[in-house]
């Protein structure tokens, strides 16, 4: 199995993770934060569902669901990918020539505009292709 999380990418993740409490109860041990992002990027690069992740990362795949839903809550992932492009902009690694912007996950204010729908200047005479 290739490696997922290299120990520089880890070494700039960790920090940002919420630090968690033992349990007064006791109960189960708290799963590696490693093994869960290892788990989690499997998943995310693979576009694979959660409960196909193989046995191999040493943790179920809920509860990789879990820490990722956590991490969410808790911001780490925009935190991360801040974090990762000031590295790489230090290092002059970013060509801000190739920027894409998708669309979907820009917010259009007050409703950006809505053209007008465009009417039909004839009827077609060419055959359907149905």
């Amino acid at each position: 199995m290739t490696t997922l999380l290299t120990d520089e990418l880890w070494s700039t993740v960790e920090p940002l993770l919420p630090k968690h409490q033992p349990s007064p109860k006791g109960g189960h041990p708290w799963c590696d934060d490693r093994s869960c992002l290892e788990g989690i990027l499997y998943v995310l690069k693979g576009g694979i569902a959660w409960h196909l992740l193989p046995k191999d990362f040493g943790v179920s795949s809920s509860t990789c669901w879990r820490r990722y839903n956590e991490w969410t809550q808790a911001g780490v992932w925009d935190q991360v990918h801040r974090k990762l492009l000031s590295e790489l902009g230090q290092r002059g690694a970013l060509d801000i020539d190739r920027v894409i912007i998708d669309s979907a996950s820009v917010r259009a204010v007050k409703g950006g505009h809505t053209p007008d729908r465009t009417r039909p200047i004839a009827a077609s005479r060419a055959a359907s292709g149905m």
